[in-house]
């Protein structure tokens, strides 16, 4: 029965009055509770509050608004958020805080409710006639906690936490069993060695007290409100997009990538150029902006040049481009806003900033966000530390935007506290796995070792006694996901191959907290020197690997294909059991195709040597025959314009532990593309089936085609060697670059396929239902479908599409399907969320590999030291100078032919460079200078010698300066010669190794010999990564660029893609 009422809203309108609003309002009797203690059997469906809990939390409308980040902490259980407190918090601080605020009422890891107290007959309070909102929000909260403690019967104490302390005067002693008081008193009194909350919430309320701002003045113009903007951007006036920072001129130079769907400006072909502070109005990067067009005659160019001091470049004096789109911002659609690791300024500074007040401006890590005001009485003690920030508001009134410190990471320049700061930085939230996650799992150890059930064998394929399943790794990986088959069908008309991929989702079932964890994270994280693994180790490294000789679940595709033609004649998809016979490695199993008497340790620990040679017969014809099948399939999309570009190719070096110790180039073997190939195929032909089943609803990957302005720099460097390169087709691309080919310096075809790379856009999933057929197409890897099904293990996509497979596999048995799929706009979300994850894994990497150069580089004399000296190509010509690449390290970076004092590169006679007065001149393919010596030429694919050297920065990432010291090649000491990459194992270790002793060195200090925690060793995962599944990933195909996952800038522009 529902009672109906009404209720009187006094709401603003668009020209700033108030307008009056009468609403129905009903009234039931019976509303979920949503808690397990629940006496009067309401319908509690989902996500409930446990009995295990002390008492029960109810926050006020102030305390969902304002510290809504203390209540985020997993420790604090047993919340209820009333609706009161929801809506306040939504029309108070809009869509962002209220998106967050229901992501944590979704998210089972927290123990948190939702209750509807304005629908629910004895919970409602009316508003009385003259009382405020605030009051009666107060009022109607505090009755809604006493009607819930009632609901319960009194079985547990309901606390109310309000910063209003006429309501705890008021309501403190009102009713038995429901108290009232302030947040602080309830973290001191509940959660005394929370450290964090009560860190976190004295920062924000010293951020509230300060936020009226200390000026009256306008310093920017005021935005357009929300329906202003929405009009403009449907009528054209204004252009929706993201707001990019230029980090090489963070103060002056920003992009709005807009939408194109958004803009009927027919003649807006590029992206929106932002000038200033002030056109860009308070807007931080990321934030999604409305933007007005300037005049065309006030449009300006991009700048050309090379900036050797971040930040502190001057507007207006350098080069630029032809003029391009130029705009304002004019209001902010979406505020992006992220945590923001920040240095303190020194202490002179502190102590002039503070004089009368204790606001600070604290620097951030990242060069694109603007210096933040915050208010602390820390700043001297946290000078030297690395601090997490968080934004508040920008106000038109403020030239800096307000926040307030979350968590202090660490001393900065230490290796834990930078590898933190690029975990932040990004994103990357990677926690240690909870015991509630692990009691879900399955156990497996040496004293129970975990088995096969019966069930499972007998509603499987058992593959166990009739294929010879193998696996082709990194030497030492153990997180195999992936196996393989291949053998003569009886009659030897046909062939079989299989992909045998492990059966991750037989152990993380849906919805589970397994799941929703691996959903959170998206993807593995590698760094240059560990993993954040995805899922538990013993699901990653045990009962999903598929290791050699045990018994192991999978999800197969296998094919029947023509013995002459290699058609496909008959496709399989199923669950099978599995048992590997052979584990290789990648240079074994080439080894044994190359005809080599290489030792495979299964086949050692056989007795018999008539059995030895007969399986060792059998697994080399298995090998042979699966190399000629993926020569095949690569022929197949080498037809269709498959490229193969310059990529990141590295192997997993180990120690005699089996540690990986470095990331080494790894030297090209067939055996990683037929591999490649197989998994390539895989992924193919599961996409065809999920999408034919779903065709709304399935999760692919497309690759679409690259903007062709992004080819201009290749284009203009072949032609400096005579190459065409042509563009108009992936086909086309490919052909090309194949012919592009110098004979006498191989590293020119491998710099154009680096610069084809950089011009790629991102290979993306998404849902089908969201995109036409036209629209599937991966254009790197020239086929119409493709998904990722092949490594569960380490990426989300992969478990959504075994789902997939598996409803596809019952709905054609006519089973009903166990859960209801996705819909088209859930999966879309998905998969967006997914990306984003991919793309901060790629930038964290990038981020962490730049990392470690610099800290390898940071304690050598570059004046003695022979490995600060090397050889580099340049491969781009800017204004003031060149960017080289260095193979010895895999580096790129700038080095300027004109410096401050605006002297220019004098070549002498020996080649070598030194700074004399001159002059400059820039073509398109050679930059020349000219001083009382001559004039001398650098032209692109040109190989010099540079200098490797550190710059030091207090509050960003440190970077590599790179001057050249010659222009001749670089002739490295007979001492220095060393195997092909041994430069980056060298760094990797090295810089470890430094980094450890240091640690070791300062414990010993104190007396005290460290020991890893548990939490230490679960959230680090693994000291060094497993880099098993970027070589997968790269196996695929060569496109993931991580030195070119950069927003666009006068630098370079580029975009990168991975399959």
């Amino acid at each position: 029965m529902m009672i109906k009422t009404e209720r009187i809203l006094h709401l603003k309108s668009s020209r700033g009055g108030k307008v009056r609003v009468v609403r129905e309002h009903y009234l039931r009797e019976h509303v979920p509770c949503f808690s397990a203690l629940c006496q009067a059997a309401c319908h509690n469906e989902g996500k409930t509050l446990p009995e295990d809990v002390t008492h029960y939390v109810v926050p006020d409308a102030g305390v969902v608004r304002d510290f809504l980040e203390v209540l985020e902490f997993r420790e604090l259980q047993g919340i209820v958020f009333m609706q009161t407190a929801c809506q306040a918090a939504q029309h108070s601080r809009g869509r962002r805080l209220y998106n967050r605020l229901r992501s944590l009422l979704k998210d089972p890891r927290h123990d948190c409710i939702h209750f509807a107290n304005e629908f629910q007959q004895y919970s409602y309070c009316p508003r009385e006639k003259g009382e405020t909102q605030e009051k009666w929000q107060t009022r109607c909260i505090y009755h809604a906690a006493v009607w819930y403690h009632d609901h319960l019967a009194g079985l547990r104490p309901v606390v109310m936490i309000t910063e209003d302390q006429e309501a705890v005067a008021e309501f403190g002693s009102s009713a038995s069993g429901i108290y009232v008081i302030s947040t602080q008193e309830y973290l001191q009194s509940f959660w005394p060695d929370l450290l964090a909350a009560h860190e976190l919430y004295s920062s924000i309320c010293q951020a509230l007290q300060e936020r009226e701002s200390e000026s009256t003045e306008r310093e920017y113009a005021e935005h357009f409100p929300a329906e202003v903007l929405e009009a403009g951007i449907k009528s054209g006036r204004f252009i929706q997009g993201t707001l990019n920072v230029n980090k090489h001129r963070a103060q002056h130079e920003a992009f709005v990538r807009f939408e194109g769907s958004t803009t009927k400006n027919s003649e807006l072909n590029s992206d929106v150029l932002v000038c200033g502070g002030k056109n860009r109005n308070r807007a931080v990067h990321g934030d999604l902006v409305a933007v007005e067009l300037l005049p065309a005659k006030e449009w300006r160019g991009r700048n050309t040049a090379l900036h050797e001091g971040l930040g502190e470049d001057k507007a207006g004096e350098e080069p630029q481009s032809k003029p391009m789109p130029t705009g304002k911002v004019v209001g902010i659609v979406q505020r992006n806003w992220r945590d923001y690791v920040v240095t303190f300024p020194p202490r002179e500074e502190v102590q002039s900033q503070s004089r009368n007040s204790q606001r600070i401006l604290v620097t951030p890590w990242d060069y694109r966000i603007p210096k933040i005001r915050i208010s602390t009485q820390q700043a001297e003690a946290l000078q030297d530390h690395r601090v997490i920030v968080r934004l508040d508001l920008w106000e038109s009134t403020s030239l800096y935007p307000n926040g307030h410190t979350v968590r202090v990471l660490g001393k900065s320049g230490e290796l834990e506290t930078e590898v933190q700061t690029i975990l932040v930085e990004n994103c990357i939230n990677v926690p240690p796995f909870s015991e509630a996650q692990l009691r879900q799992l399955p156990e497996s150890s040496a004293e129970q070792p975990w088995r096969v059930e019966p069930e499972e064998v007998s509603s499987r394929l058992d593959l166990r006694d009739t294929h010879l399943v193998f696996s082709i790794d990194p030497l030492g990986c153990e997180d195999v996901d992936d196996t393989l088959s291949v053998r003569l069908l009886p009659g030897g008309t046909r062939l079989e191959l299989g992909v045998h991929i492990a059966d991750v989702t037989h152990f993380v079932q849906e919805g589970s907290l397994t799941d929703l964890e691996a959903r959170s994270r998206a993807t593995t994280y590698y760094l240059a020197d560990r993993r954040y693994d995805m899922l538990p180790g013993v699901l990653s490294a045990d009962l999903c690997s598929l290791l050699g000789g045990v018994d192991r679940y999978a999800m197969s595709v296998m094919w029947q294909l023509d013995a002459q033609s290699l058609a496909v004649c008959k496709v399989w998809y199923g669950r099978t059991l599995i048992r590997s016979s052979y584990q290789l490695h990648y240079e074994l199993a080439q080894s044994l195709l190359n005809g080599e008497q290489a030792e495979v340790p299964e086949l050692d620990r056989l007795d018999d040597e008539a059995e030895r040679c007969r399986r060792r017969a059998e697994l080399l014809q298995a090998l042979r025959l699966l190399t000629r099948v993926a020569r095949h399939l690569r022929a197949q999309r080498d037809q269709g314009g498959a490229l193969e570009l310059e990529g990141v190719e590295v192997r997993a070096q180990l120690d005699s532990s089996k540690n990986i110790t470095a990331l080494v180039p790894r030297q090209p073997l067939e055996v990683h593309e037929t591999v490649a190939e197989c998994m390539i195929y895989a992924n193919h032909w599961v996409a065809r089936k999920i999408q034919e089943n779903f065709p709304h609803q399935a999760l692919l990957r497309h690759h679409p085609p690259p903007r062709q302005e992004f080819f201009n720099q290749l284009i203009d460097s072949a032609r400096t060697r005579s190459f065409a390169i042509n563009t108009r087709s992936n086909k086309a691309l490919a052909d090309s670059l194949d012919q592009a080919v110098d004979q006498r310096d191989p590293v020119v075809n491998r710099l154009l396929r680096m610069m084809a790379t950089q011009a790629m856009s991102n290979a993306l999933y998404f849902s089908t239902g969201a995109c036409s057929e036209e629209q599937y197409y991966h254009y790197g890897l020239a086929l119409d479908r493709y998904t990722h099904f092949t490594s569960p293990i380490r990426r989300y996509a992969d478990i959504i599409v075994h789902r997939l497979l598996m409803a596809a596999i019952n709905a054609e048995r006519g089973l009903a399907p166990s859960k209801v799929l996705a819909s088209n706009k859930d999966l879309e979300e998905l998969a967006h969320q997914v990306n984003n994850r991919n793309r901060a894994s790629q930038h964290a990497q990038k981020q962490s590999t730049e990392l470690f150069q610099c800290l390898y580089f940071k304690d050598k004399d570059p004046l003695t030291d022979e490995r600060c000296v090397a050889d580099a190509v340049i491969y781009a010509i800017r204004a003031n100078g060149m960017l080289v690449f260095i193979p010895r390290y895999g580096l790129r970076g700038p080095v300027y032919v004109k410096n401050r004092e605006n002297q220019v590169v004098s070549v002498e006679g020996d080649g070598s460079c030194e700074w004399k007065a001159g002059a400059l001149e820039r073509q398109v393919d050679r930059i020349s200078t000219t001083t009382s010596t001559g004039t001398h030429n650098f032209s692109i694919f040109d190989h010099i010698t540079v200098r490797i050297s550190v710059q030091p920065s207090r509050c960003h990432p440190l970077n590599l300066c790179l001057e050249v010291i010659s222009s001749r090649p670089h002739q490295a000491p007979v001492a220095e010669a060393q195997p092909k990459g041994r430069g980056r194992s060298e760094l990797v270790q090295e810089v470890v190794r430094l980094a450890e002793e240091a640690s070791q060195q300062a414990e010993e200090r104190k007396g005290r010999v460290p020991k890893l925690s548990k939490e230490q060793r679960e959230f680090r995962q693994s000291k060094q990564p497993n880099l098993y599944s970027i070589l997968q990933e790269i196996a695929e195909m060569a496109l993931l660029d991580l030195h070119a996952c950069e927003a666009p800038s006068a630098e370079v522009q580029t975009c990168s893609t991975s399959a």
